[in-house]
């Protein structure tokens, strides 16, 4: 089963989000169309092609990159992955499909839209032995790290997808949940707490993403366990 992978974000994404998708989905064989890895040298003409792009800027993105990937190949299903930023999910569901609705050629291909709510850092939350407690930069504070999350930046360990609200100025969350792990991890290093490293997103975030467990996360995340049901329905058909 191939599947075509488009995701909103940046480098976590293109270390870490294929790594665990065929970590725990071994049937299906994940192929990235988005994002796509920066190459070396300025190519001013190619802004579409940039990291970071969620939301409105993937639709673009997907509906661009679809259109280049149907001209040469076929694949047997699409798969979207975007943060939902505290958005309303079935909004932004709507956008994404449409863009995948505006590409000729794309009507009968089987597709999924999925989101890490509020971002994918929801995920180690919600998986935390195999993420944080097991990573050597952090296991020899995480019982601390994780109290600092659920009492000083409110991070529902039980329900993680549910932290934040909607800003709509920024058209985000007024709080993201990366940077109060960033946060978190900084308030220890104040405390005196030498034994780890600062949480750097591009770094962390992939490397960890790599052992999750998607039926660990599936339990806590409830966006997370649609889109688990769908893969692993897809990945072993009735």
């Amino acid at each position: 089963m191939v599947v075509w992978l488009f995701a909103g974000g940046g480098e976590s994404e293109i270390q870490g989000l294929v790594p665990f998708l065929r970590e725990n989905f071994p049937g299906c064989t994940f192929k990235r169309r988005t994002p796509i890895a920066s190459k070396k040298g300025p190519k001013p003409r190619k802004a579409i092609h940039a990291l970071g792009k969620t939301g409105r800027y993937l639709a673009s993105q997907i509906k661009d990159q679809l259109e280049k990937s149907l001209r040469y190949e076929r694949c047997e299903c699409i798969l979207v992955i975007d943060d939902l930023d505290c958005r309303d999910v079935e909004r932004q569901r709507e956008s994404l499909n449409a863009a995948i609705d505006s590409v000729e050629g794309s009507a009968d291909i089987p597709r999924y839209v999925g989101f890490a709510s509020p971002e994918i850092e929801a995920w180690l939350i919600a998986d935390w032995d195999n993420t944080f407690a097991k990573h050597p930069d952090f296991r020899g504070v995480h019982p601390r790290l994780r109290h600092s999350l659920s009492h000083d930046f409110h991070v529902q360990f039980d329900n993680p997808e549910d932290f934040s609200e909607y800003d709509a100025l920024k058209d985000v969350c007024k709080e993201k949940l990366s940077e109060a792990i960033i946060r978190a991890v900084e308030y220890l290093i104040q405390k005196g707490e030498r034994s780890t490293e600062r949480y750097k997103k591009g770094k962390h975030t992939p490397a960890m993403l790599r052992y999750a467990k998607a039926e660990n996360i599936a339990v806590r995340c409830k966006l997370f366990r649609e889109m688990y049901n769908y893969l692993s329905h897809v990945d072993h058909p009735v």
